[in-house]
């Protein structure tokens, strides 16, 4: 049976294979992206359909997106979570521009699958890679601003 720490590194070696990505997952696992939110995107994808769905836009966004081994920090490690530092690159479709990732990830697994797995990362660098004018395309805050 799989750990944490083992899902986790399989995940980021498979991002650019949706479905084998997704496939790591329980089947009702949980992928959240909760800083998504204060761009207007989804910030929770539930089932491997959803997950797939996700990975695949992923790759639509930036058809060359990787995560590189050398680039990855266990920092906590127990056989069902794992957090971790990664970094993931890629060259925006929209842009051309590349974007450097610096993502930290916590993953819970449960019966060698992943039943959750949480990133954060900075949504900025997500705007300024794909936006043609970065965060200037992003029309004025409203009443009230969300990073959640």
């Amino acid at each position: 049976m799989k750990d944490s720490k083992t899902l986790l590194l399989n995940y980021l070696a498979s991002v650019r294979d949706p479905e084998r990505a997704a496939s790591l997952f329980a089947e009702d696992g949980v992928f959240e992206l909760p800083f998504l939110r204060s761009l207007g995107v989804e910030a929770r994808y539930t089932g491997r359909r959803e997950i797939t769905a996700l990975v695949r836009k992923l790759i639509e966004i930036y058809p060359n997106f990787s995560f590189a081994p050398d680039d990855t920090r266990i920092l906590i490690e127990t056989p069902d979570k794992t957090f971790a530092e990664y970094v993931g690159r890629g060259r925006a479709a929209a842009t051309g521009r590349t974007a450097h990732h610096l993502f930290t990830g916590y993953l819970v697994a449960k019966a060698g699958e992943i039943k959750l797995l949480r990133e954060s990362f900075n949504p900025l660098t997500m705007a300024q890679a794909q936006l043609p004018n970065g965060v200037a395309d992003i029309g004025p805050p409203g009443d009230e601003v969300h990073s959640f």
